[in-house]
């Protein structure tokens, strides 16, 4: 273990500035072209096996050890948000209105650091390592369902993921067995009612003011309608109608999410929600559209492999905290993986304890403390070749 954290070591500024190359050249989901690219030539150099075009816009390595043993994947996604990029680094954003903002930059630096010090201990390697790159981790329905259907899974055993969390201390790791984080799912809804001069309401039906009770109205279902005991969001994140000042909107539209780790929760919610969005308008006069998509599933860790990861972690030098901690509403596509293999996703602080402000993520002014890409390197390096010496028996007797 100890080889391994000093190659690590070695490679850490490779690392960064191949986190603040990519941090310089973003690409939204599903059109991550030349970041994939890049991605595929880097493992090709050290000679792994590679598929690209996996799922998408996936690209899927291979590095197999000298000796038998159990097939481990390690999965960065790649993608950036549509944001445009506020901090005053030097390596900010050349791509103007697209922005790391999640981190996924350091992720796959993480992976590609890894892939190459584990590359130089192959001939020590009792099994194999599949480092899954993934694509639009960030807009459902994501590149992770379709890279499995593409077989980037096929024959593997476990699966290892971590997220860079920017608001989170460095040095600390959060594991959780069980829910760890929500389903996202989406919905849309168009209001029709019939517009009309400001000064004449009564010969209206004004989509603003049905908009607005319905806003109330949905409200309400979470917090009436859901026990408080069980976790659920319903956001109206956008509601525009867009009129001169002397106009009544004949139409308004609003979007939104739900996030709920529940599947009964998450089917009452979506009936609930049509139920209101159809009564509330039919009140009014007017008329509705609504539609609700599905996003991700809820992400849940293994038992046996998340405690598992955790001992490995406190047995980090550069590790301070290992806790269990509280599910998250955010979504994360790596639950598809763990519906088809055994693994474990945890989080890996990034905080840099110096700055004034930590800004969360997808903010315009996003940014980590890049040592905690050493850190999550050498967490998913140990659980990689402690998960194939204890396994690798198993496999030699089957």
């Amino acid at each position: 273990m100890q080889k391994l954290f000093d190659r690590l070591d070695e490679v850490y500024e490779e690392i960064v500035e191949i986190r603040r190359y990519l941090h310089q050249n973003p690409e939204l989901s599903f059109k991550e072209l030349k970041t994939a690219k890049y991605i595929a030539e880097y493992h090709e150099k050290l000679g792994h096996e590679i598929r690209t075009g996996v799922g998408g816009n996936g690209v899927v390595a291979t590095l197999k050890g000298h000796h038998p043993g159990p097939t481990v994947a390690l999965r960065a996604d790649f993608d950036a948000l549509p944001i445009f990029e506020q901090t005053d680094l030097p390596f900010k954003s050349q791509n103007d209105g697209v922005m790391h903002a999640c981190g996924h930059d350091g992720h796959t630096a993480t992976l590609l650091g890894l892939a190459k010090v584990l590359n130089k201990m192959k001939s020590e390697l009792q099994g194999t390592v599949v480092f899954i790159h993934q694509h639009a981790e960030e807009l459902p329905p994501g590149g992770a369902l379709p890279m499995i259907e593409d077989g980037c899974l096929d024959g593997v055993d476990v699966i290892f993921g971590t997220h860079l969390q920017a608001e989170m201390p460095l040095g600390e790791i959060g594991y959780r067995a069980g829910a760890l984080q929500a389903a996202p799912d989406m919905f849309n809804i168009r209001i029709q009612g019939r517009g009309g001069h400001g000064a004449y309401p009564h010969q209206t039906i004004d989509s603003i003011a049905v908009g607005s009770q319905l806003i109330n109205s949905l409200n309400q279902i979470v917090s009436r309608k859901i026990d408080p005991l069980d976790s659920a969001v319903l956001s109206v994140t956008s509601f525009v109608a867009e009129n001169p000042y002397n106009v009544i909107a004949d139409h308004a539209e609003m979007i939104g999410t739900v996030r709920t780790f529940k599947e009964e929760t998450r089917i009452f919610i979506e009936q609930e929600m049509e139920r209101v969005v159809k009564g509330v308008c039919e009140t009014a006069g007017a008329s509705c559209e609504f539609t609700y998509t599905r996003g991700y599933p809820t992400l849940i860790n293994h038992k046996e492999e998340t405690e598992f990861v955790a001992e490995i972690a406190k047995r980090i030098p550069s590790v301070t905290t290992v806790k269990e901690t509280e599910p998250v509403m955010g979504g994360e596509d790596f639950a598809y993986y763990l519906q088809h293999v055994k693994g474990t996703f945890f989080f890996t602080g990034a905080q840099n304890p110096e700055w004034e402000v930590s800004y969360p993520h997808h903010h315009p002014k996003f940014d980590i403390d890049e040592r905690a890409l050493l850190i999550a390197a050498k967490v998913l390096g140990m659980a990689t070749l402690e998960y194939m010496q204890v396994h690798a028996k198993e496999v030699q007797v089957k």
